[in-house]
C-alpha cells in the first residue's frame, strides 16, 4: 500500500501510530522511522530510529564528507551513510518470519533520496520486499522531478498498495484501525507516499 503526503502532514506520527495498532493486534514489527533533529526551534537534519530503540544520524545541515568519502548532499543536508547502514541494515537483513508465525512487519521509513545514496540498503530493500511472509509499511515520496528508480520499482509492484495522506492525520489513522494494512493476506506491501 502507498499514500502520499504533503511535506508536514505528520507521516512520522502516522507510522509510529500504525505501528501502535500492529503490535498490539499481536505482530511481530520491527523496522526503522526518520525523524526531524531540532536545535532551537530549527530544523538541522534527521535521525534514525531503530525499533528496538537504537538511534543515530541520518543527515546533518552544513556537515562536510570525512575525508575519502563521497559527497551525498541533498539540498543542505550531508548524508552519514555509515551511521545509517550501520543501524538499517541489520534490521532489515533479519526481517525473516519468526518460527511458527505467518506474518512480520517490516518498517522502512523512508526509501528516498538520502536512503538511496546506500546500494547495500537498496538491495536490502528488494530483499525484504521479495521475503514471503514479511509485510511491508513504508514511505516513499511523491514523484517530483527525476524518477527516483527503486521508488518507481516499488510504486509498479502489483502487490503494493497506496494510501493517499493529504491533511494532518490527527489522532486516526485513515486505514490501519479498518485494514490494518491486510496484514493477514499472503504478501502485501503497505507504502505511504511522502513529500
Amino acid at each position: 500500500s502507498q499514500a502520499s503526503c504533503s511535506k508536514g502532514v505528520g507521516k512520522t506520527t502516522l507510522i509510529q501510530k500504525a505501528i501502535t495498532v500492529l503490535q498490539s493486534s499481536g505482530l511481530p514489527v520491527d523496522g526503522f522511522y526518520t525523524q526531524e533533529v531540532r536545535q532551537g526551534g530549527k530544523r538541522i537534519g534527521f535521525d534514525v530510529v531503530t525499533l528496538s530503540g537504537a538511534q543515530g544520524p541520518l543527515s546533518r545541515v552544513g556537515s562536510q564528507p570525512l575525508p575519502g568519502k563521497a559527497d551525498c548532499r541533498v539540498g543542505q543536508y550531508e548524508v552519514d551513510l555509515a551511521s545509517f547502514e550501520q543501524l538499517v541494515l541489520p534490521v532489515l537483513r533479519n526481517a525473516v518470519p519468526s518460527c511458527g508465525l505467518r506474518h512480520r512487519v517490516c518498517v522502512i521509513d523512508e526509501v528516498g533520496k538520502m536512503e538511496l545514496f546506500s546500494q547495500p540498503f537498496i538491495q536490502a530493500v528488494r530483499q525484504t520486499l521479495s521475503t514471503p511472509g514479511i509485510i511491508v509499511l513504508g514511505t516513499i515520496p511523491i514523484s517530483r522531478g527525476k524518477p527516483l528508480a527503486l521508488v518507481e520499482e516499488i510504486r509498479k509492484r502489483r502487490d503494493v498498495k497506496v494510501f493517499s495522506v493529504s491533511k494532518p492525520p490527527g489522532n486516526r489513522l485513515p486505514w490501519a484501525d479498518r485494514q490494518a494494512c491486510n496484514v493477514r493476506s499472503s504478501h502485501l506491501v503497505c507504502f505511504v507516499l511522502s513529500a
